[in-house]
């Protein structure tokens, strides 16, 4: 492609011809302000602090202006700060300014602009304000528009990444907020509780309901056992929050946090992981020879669930009876290991530690308590975990590594690639394949699912049969995929999605990155690497390998699929209509 030359604060920059000048400006080391703008999902120029003067006095928003030949730049006049300035009271007259007690206060890009700029937070201008009630009706979020700027984010995400639209701009002119048709609660949508537009909001206007208090009452009273589960995603991002870069794996430190917050034992969600595939894996090989629904999908990700049950209720057949590895875990933490430890069910209180907002709706649902008590009793986000961790004075960064608690703590490199897209996938190909042949596997390693690509697929030749898989992560693609499956423009007999895009990783409840990080990181791919350099390291690579899984369908289950794996381990599906909860 041509590139063109244009001047960026007195300094020449190539760049290739269609580029903003926000991107010419980064190709020059020169990080223009934004607010709304996140690359591909939301180029609207909203906010209009990216605005830059063009040939000596044009003001233009760089987010969206293409460079020209001759163009000349100045992104840094006193003319523009203090435009920026002023656009920065005129946000704050209209936002509710209790900083101090706002779960995103020093990590919230409204205060680092203002900060930057030197903006003080009764720096504004006075008027009237937008009146808001915060919406609690979903089961895993807080939408606060007293908070909101309009970026518009959220919407975007919602629309054009997951393809719900379930949120986006009602009114107009000043009276303008973020809200849902008919302004219903969240709760009353088709919202599938992925968290995705937590994850992109500059603000604390969205947030997950928290389960801290709760979770610190249990651990404080003595008659209760508190465990915790982690997911294999929380130790790749965890990190993040304490100041790590972006794809450092924390997994001992973050052992070592929580034993100090006083949980009884600490468990590692690979370990039901594992047990996943063998159920899931028995589960294909059972419908591939017995000419069950095909193609069997996923069932590890309750956002993708839920908007099966709302979007594609007819294919909800297709759906694997398999419980998620968090529930899994809860139900094998309340019966087998309850009867090891000489428990009741209810003296057991489970904790999960999620990179998952939807993982709060999931506990919740109907079918999820296979010993009369919930599988899980409360279900925390990577951000609430390390918000408990900075309450209780932990410094985390001095911490040692310390190891898991056995039998529940022990997986193998196949559960810990959960988390990343095609991870769940291939997983499961190197369970099934060795069923299926008889023959061990050379290499475990099945790499084109691999990849942060949003749909990926593969044709495997196991014994005498070509076996058609694809992966899918954020849920629009996965409304492509299964558009074709239904148009037969595909045939597939099996299929992984994930309800976020990249998978786990870029969970809806792991730390939020500024706009500068997503529109110029590979946040999805630094993160799966993690997770892909422990399966390389580890020397059991199979869930079928894992010898505390071997021992728990020798002694407990009998095996895969047998009438005691499938009251604790499985579960049913509802077909929903749109709006209904």
């Amino acid at each position: 492609m041509e590139n063109i030359t244009i001047k960026i604060n007195g300094m020449d920059v190539s760049a290739p011809a269609g580029s903003t000048i926000l991107e010419a400006a980064r190709l020059a080391h020169v990080e223009i302000p934004t607010l709304c703008f996140l690359k591909d999902m939301n180029e609207i120029a909203a906010c209009r602090i990216c605005t830059v003067e063009i040939n000596g006095g044009k003001m233009a928003a760089s987010c969206v202006y293409p460079i020209n030949p001759g163009m000349e730049v100045k992104t840094n006049t006193p003319k523009l700060r203090d435009y920026r300035k002023k656009t920065l009271q005129l946000i704050l007259s209209n936002h509710d300014r209790s900083c101090l007690s706002c779960v995103r206060s020093g990590n919230c890009e409204l205060q680092t602009l203002c900060k930057e700029l030197g903006v003080d937070v009764d720096d504004y201008y006075d008027g009237a304000k937008t009146p808001s009630t915060p919406d609690e009706s979903a089961a895993h979020m807080v939408r606060d528009n007293s908070k909101c700027i309009l970026c518009r984010r959220c919407s975007a995400v919602c629309e054009k990444v997951q393809g719900i639209g379930v949120i986006g701009p009602n009114e107009r002119g000043f009276a303008t907020v973020i809200g849902s048709a008919f302004d219903k609660g969240l709760g009353e949508t088709s919202c599938v509780s992925c968290g995705q537009c937590i994850a992109v909001c500059p603000t604390g206007a969205l947030y997950e309901k928290s389960s801290i208090d709760e979770v610190a009452a249990a651990i404080a009273d003595p008659s209760k056992l508190v465990i915790v589960q982690t997911a294999p995603a929380v130790r790749a991002a965890l990190g993040e929050e304490f100041g790590y870069s972006i794809g450092t794996n924390v997994e001992g430190q973050m052992v070592a946090a929580l034993r100090r917050l006083g949980f009884d034992k600490v468990f590692d969600t690979n370990f039901s992981a594992d047990l996943t595939i063998m159920e899931e894996a028995h589960e294909f090989i059972d419908r591939v020879q017995n000419g069950g629904v095909l193609p069997l999908i996923t069932s590890c990700s309750p956002g993708w669930i839920k908007y099966c049950e709302h979007y594609f209720p007819d294919m909800t057949e297709n759906l694997s009876s398999c419980k998620s590895p968090q529930q899994m875990f809860g139900a094998i933490a309340k019966s087998y290991y309850a009867e090891k430890m000489g428990l009741k069910p209810e003296d057991i209180v489970s904790v999960s530690v999620m990179p998952c907002t939807a993982k709060k709706f999931e506990i919740g649902r109907d079918d999820q308590d296979a010993n009369g008590s919930p599988d899980v009793d409360y279900s925390m986000t990577t951000r609430e975990l390390a918000r408990m961790i900075k309450q209780s004075g932990i410094r985390f960064t001095e911490l040692p590594d310390e190891d898991f608690d056995t039998p529940l703590g022990l997986g193998t490199g196949a559960a810990v690639i959960f988390g990343a897209t095609g991870g769940v996938m291939e997983a499961a190909l190197r369970t099934a394949v060795e069923s299926l042949t008889g023959e061990e596997l050379e290499r475990p390693d099945f790499t084109d699912v691999r990849g942060t690509e949003g749909i990926k697929e593969a044709t495997y030749r196991v014994g005498d049969l070509d076996v058609n898989v694809a992966v899918a992560s954020g849920l629009g693609n996965a409304r492509e995929l299964l558009n074709r499956v239904k148009s037969g423009e595909a045939n597939y007999h099996f299929i992984e999605i994930m309800g976020c895009p990249g998978g786990c990783v870029n969970g809806g409840g792991q730390p939020q990155q500024p706009g500068f990080v997503h529109n110029t990181t590979d946040i999805r791919g630094l993160r799966a690497k993690v997770l892909y350099d422990v399966d390389a390291a580890k020397t059991i690579r199979k869930s079928h390998e894992n010898p505390a899984i071997k021992e728990l369908y020798e002694t407990y289950l009998g095996e895969p699929g047998s009438e005691k794996a499938h009251h604790l381990l499985h579960t049913t599906y509802v077909k929903r209509k749109i709006n209904e909860i």
